[in-house]
């Protein structure tokens, strides 16, 4: 149970970058080769941060949402994160026409790099780590907040702004000190059948953009894939029935994507420890340098409940690392120690 490597999805609701990087360099020491910086502030609401690209844009409108399937934890602080406004192409402006304008991504990460890179040079950040760029695939960002008609109109826009994001950042930070995550949240419920899409054949669709998000990154940057089922006060959206969705997406994946992909993420319900949960596992297709991450850390039930998970995926992978199901940001600040020692424990790291 000891050595384990840790993976951390992305978001982290501490102060500010400085204390999620540090914050996980005391607890996790080495055992965290990648050190996202929490997507701290307005980043905490994941794809409702990108209201502000959408937001009084001079060729789009807003109109009502009609709801976008989430259930009823979608709560944050308090408040909904749901959308209530979904934006459309305005009447008169061609698709083709259409600019979006700057995500932000790549000038938080670039800010954050900073940050990043000043701690690694005082020793506060071990010295092989890399920064970890966590971001939504624009599927998760384009099926939430444009009208359904309009989806497939606003796409292509939107994924040639993603792609100037990612050669911003390329041209900026040295490849070989960071690591590109895709959330995909929207599209692994999508592939599961648990959500809509803006496109037929949604396996094919879905498999496509993300191997053409996949190849994007340019090789001397590790990627990897974050799969999800949504994380809305401590539930998932939707309930994975099994792995065998998670293990046909990776393998498509796999097939596809040009560039090596060194990591991909898979959620476990903290009330799965069966066999037929992880039985699917065994038709799992990972090239050699892709490492598994197994999101089966749950505070819930602590160190107990995550080695008889492991327990039963033992049967069924060999060699994966540990995570949670999904980012820390929909949780209050003060859990986030108690949880990362649960990872220090399970991965036997000693306390510093």
């Amino acid at each position: 149970m000891s050595g384990r490597e840790i993976h951390l999805c992305g978001s982290i609701p501490l102060a500010d970058a400085e204390e999620v990087f540090v914050t996980v360099s005391k607890k996790l020491g080495g055992a965290a080769r990648r050190i996202p910086d929490g997507e701290t502030g307005e980043r905490l609401t994941w794809i409702r941060w990108q209201d502000h690209v959408f937001r009084d844009h001079p060729q789009l409108e807003p109109v009502p949402s009609e709801g976008d399937y989430r259930n009823a934890t979608a709560i944050l602080g308090g408040k909904s994160i749901a959308h209530t406004t979904w934006w459309r192409i305005k009447d008169g402006v061609s698709p083709n026409a259409l600019e979006m304008r700057p995500l932000g991504y790549a000038e938080c990460a670039i800010e954050s790099f900073r940050t990043f890179e000043s701690l690694q040079e005082s020793g506060r950040i071990a010295a092989d780590a890399r920064f970890l760029i966590a971001v939504p695939s624009p599927f998760n960002v384009v099926n939430s907040a444009i009208a359904p008609h309009d989806r497939i109109r606003v796409e292509p826009s939107y994924v040639a702004r993603m792609m100037q994001e990612i050669k911003e950042v390329a041209a900026a930070l040295p490849h070989d000190r960071i690591a590109w995550q895709w959330d995909n949240a929207h599209d692994m419920q999508a592939f599961d059948g648990a959500r809509q899409s803006y496109f037929p054949f949604h396996w094919d669709g879905i498999a496509q953009r993300l191997i053409e998000c996949g190849d994007a990154i340019p090789a001397g940057i590790e990627m990897g894939y974050h799969f999800c089922y949504g994380s809305f006060g401590g539930r998932h959206f939707v309930e994975p029935r099994d792995m065998g969705a998670m293990v046909a997406l990776a393998n498509r994946l796999t097939a596809g994507v040009a560039r090596s992909i060194d990591w991909i993420h898979m959620p476990v319900p903290v009330e799965r420890h069966d066999d037929a949960y992880f039985e699917p596992l065994r038709d799992l297709a990972l090239n050699p340098e892709t490492r598994l991450f197994l999101g089966l850390v749950h505070d819930t039930d602590g160190v107990e409940g995550t080695r008889r998970r492991m327990a039963t995926a033992d049967k069924y992978a060999g060699g994966y690392g540990i995570a949670t199901e999904c980012g820390f940001g929909r949780r209050p600040a003060e859990t986030v120690g108690p949880l990362l020692d649960i990872h220090a424990e399970i991965a036997g790291v000693r306390a510093t």
